[in-house]
Order: structure tokens, then sequence, then C-alpha cells
């Protein structure tokens, strides 16, 4: 009678591979520093998602090879849209240069192109409406809009405002225009990749989110991912499905919580141009926003 191999669970699978490129430091941004916890998840996450979409046909994930995986990626073109494409190509690629060996180091994997269609319209909220919305939430959430909208924050990053004093940033490049023209004081945030980054209030915020400073740091979690919250304000899921709803009742229509921090692109290169080059202004912004690259400012512009 023919033996057939057992297969473990996906959950196993994609886990035992996460857990050697963390011990392989191959996650790491920052050689100094140990991957962050939210890279940590992404890729765990599409390590389950391909192994799981593999396993009918009797395969795991160490059976992959560049061939297949590139063929994996090309079936996932319909329905993943060209970010989370990449990230699945990412996350094999690591495995298969680090795990499993079969790419050479150095060599990358055919970049696939999604034929999901993309979404044309912009998602940036004016002013008025950011204003709205925030009125249309119960006062701790609609703070947070508030906040996310004059600072340029990711949901998550909500969550862990702090002063720079308790929370040191990174060292990055910073352009003298930096914040220019928007008076405040100065918070820091973690952002994507365990980036620490200042970012600027105005000082009527200040005011309204010193008064909701917790006495002592609370640890909270989003998705997973574990945060030290040292204000009582609302972050994460729970704050973008409120803006969310709160956007369909003021406004009739949603563009995601996310387009506060379009909106905050928008207003600051209206800004910057009055007195600075397009480049330049590009370049300012990415650094308020986190991302240090210009062309990504161009992604919030539209």
């Amino acid at each position: 009678m023919p033996k057939f191999r057992s297969i473990p669970p996906p959950e196993r699978q994609a886990q035992a591979v996460v857990g050697r490129l963390v011990n392989l430091g191959a996650l790491r941004r920052n050689p100094k520093r140990p991957a962050s916890v939210r890279t940590v998840a992404n890729y765990r996450d599409c390590l389950l998602q391909i192994a799981r979409r593999i396993a009918p046909d009797g395969r795991e994930l160490r059976d992959l090879t560049p061939e297949t995986a590139v063929e994996y990626l090309r079936s996932r073109t319909a329905d993943l849209g060209q970010k989370a494409l990449d990230m699945h190509r990412q996350s094999l690629q690591a495995m298969l240069v680090h795990v499993s060996r079969r790419l050479p180091e150095g060599e990358r994997l055919t970049v696939v192109r999604s034929a999901k269609p993309r979404r044309t319209g912009g998602r940036a909220y004016r002013p008025e409406q950011i204003r709205m919305v925030a009125a249309a939430q119960n006062p701790r959430n609609g703070l947070s809009t508030l906040i996310a909208h004059a600072a340029g924050l990711r949901s998550h990053e909500l969550l862990t405002l702090a002063r720079p004093e308790e929370q040191p940033p990174d060292r990055r490049p910073a352009r003298p225009e930096k914040f220019a023209g928007r008076p405040g004081r100065d918070y820091t945030v973690i952002g994507k990749g365990g980036l620490v980054r200042l970012v600027r209030l105005p000082d009527q915020l200040v005011d309204r989110l010193e008064e909701r400073r917790r006495d002592e740091p609370l640890r909270v979690t989003d998705r997973g991912i574990h945060y030290l919250s040292r204000y009582d304000v609302a972050g994460g899921t729970p704050w973008s499905v409120s803006f969310s709803g709160a956007s369909k009742r003021a406004l009739g229509w949603t563009a995601g919580a996310h387009g506060a921090r379009h909106a905050y692109a928008q207003e600051r290169m209206d800004e910057l141009q009055r007195s600075l080059v397009r480049a330049d202004a590009l370049e300012t912004v990415s650094q308020e926003l986190g991302h240090f690259r210009p062309e990504i400012t161009e992604t919030y512009l539209r």
C-alpha cells in the first residue's frame, strides 16, 4: 500500500518559516534592532495564505521553488491588489533565499503585476469634512480623528503617541522645512518597521491629548500586535471602523480612515509649495509621513 506524506497544518508551516527568518535576522530593517512585530505578522499572514492555497494540491511551503512561487503569484493576480501581491512575493523570496535556499542570495523573484482594478478616486478629505466626521463620533474617537488628520498618522500610530523624552525618535534625514508653518508640540509615534518618528500637534489638540494621559502606560493589542499606550485615545481597528461609520453618516460615503493621512499630505504639499519647488516639498512631506521616499508621497496626492 502506498504511503502518503503527512503535511503539517498551514499555521505550523507559516510559523516555522517565520521563526527561522526571525532567528536569522532576515526580517530586520535596522541591524541594531529586532524585526518589528508588524513586519513579522505581515510575513506570517502571507505565508499562511500561501500554505492554505497550495494545500489542496498536496504541497507545502518547503516544496515551492522559484518557478512554482512565480506560478502561485500569477494565480493571485485577479484577487490581490499590487500592494498585497508584492507582500506575498517578498515573503516567498525571503523563504526561498534564507530558509529553503532555493533562490541564490541577491536574486529576486519576478515582479508580477496585479490585474485587479485599481481604485481611481482620491482618498483625501477636506478639512471641513474631517471636522464633520469627528463630530459624528463619540468624543474619544473624534479626538483621534482630529489628531490623525493634524499629524498624518496611521491608525495604529495613534496607540503609540508619546513624548520625545520617553520615546526618542530614530535618527533620520530631516529637511529644515520639516513642520515649517505648523506651530505646536512634538510627539513621537511608532510606524512601519518599528520606526520611531517625530510628529507635531497643534496646541489646541495638545491640551486635549494631555487631558487623556494615563497615570501608567497600558499594554493594548490591535490585530494581534501589542502596543504601549500612554494616552487614552482610540486607535487601530476600532477607530478605523468608527471613522468609516461616522463618515457614511456625516457625508454619505467613506474613503476609509487612511483618508485622514492623505488629507494631511495634500494640505502640506499645498503649504510647502508656496516657498519650495515640488521636489523639495515631496521630500519634506515624505519625512513627515515617515516613509522617506518622495515618490511614495505622490500616491497620497491622487
